[in-house]
């Protein structure tokens, strides 16, 4: 079967990164996966959650959100609560970056990640992670450059994607439309290393395999293999 775009089953969509976006930030990118575009800035907080006060490590933690318009139809702007499914992406974004993080290394501060999706065509939440790594190696930078700290607290690079079986087929990097009628849908966290960090996988219209499931992480390897390459070239300094 034809992809909509053209691309073959394990490709994965064109990325372009813009760095630099936001000029207040200590960190920021601009990320586009096809027609998915992400903002995520980084900001250094000088202080830490009451439970780590006084235990000479930082944070890292993230916000997520969609703006109104991002999608073909409009969606309520959320103000006074995030719903749930805000709530879990924003989670699994901080928990994505901790895990490559020495936090002792960081000292008593938070770095504050925001990921606000201002075009949605699938896989935000994994742009997000691929496009808050960069914001967040940058405002590293921004830390030693000022001789905050004095070590890079970064022990591995981290990026996402996701894969899933549609019509019966195994494709890598889902847009939306593939997303939206996938029979299994799954979203894979991995470091540089080929370690996996999280996945989330679900069968939405029959049980899948344990072959199905090696297959798509396989897939996942590949696709972020090539992410990391671009985290790599964009942060040679870090």
């Amino acid at each position: 079967m034809a992809r909509v775009d053209g691309r073959a089953n394990d490709e994965i969509r064109p990325i372009t990164i813009t760095r630099n976006f936001n000029k207040y930030a200590e960190g920021s990118v601009l990320i586009e996966a096809g027609d998915t575009k992400v903002v995520c800035t980084a900001t250094v907080d000088e202080k830490v959650p009451p439970f780590l006060r006084g235990k000479g490590q930082g944070w890292i933690t993230a916000e997520y959100s969609m703006l109104p318009r991002a999608t073909e139809v409009r969606n309520i702007r959320e103000t006074l609560r995030p719903s749930g499914r805000t709530m879990e992406i924003q989670r699994l974004i901080g928990r994505a970056l901790r895990s490559v993080v020495d936090l002792s290394a960081l000292g008593e501060r938070t770095i504050w990640l925001d990921c606000d999706v201002i075009q949605a065509d699938g896989g935000t939440r994994t742009a997000s992670i691929t496009g808050a790594f960069i914001a967040l190696g940058d405002a590293i930078r921004t830390l030693k450059d000022n001789k905050e700290i004095e070590t890079n607290p970064i022990k591995s690079y981290v990026a996402a994607i996701s894969a899933g079986i549609v019509d019966g087929e195994k494709m890598l990097d889902l847009r939306f439309e593939e997303d939206s009628r996938a029979q299994v849908d799954m979203n894979l966290v991995m470091t540089d290393e080929g370690q996996i960090v999280e996945i989330q996988g679900t069968g939405e219209a029959f049980p899948f395999t344990r072959q199905d499931m090696n297959d798509l992480i396989d897939l996942a390897f590949k696709g972020i293999s090539e992410l990391v390459c671009i985290q790599k070239k964009l942060l040679l300094d870090l």
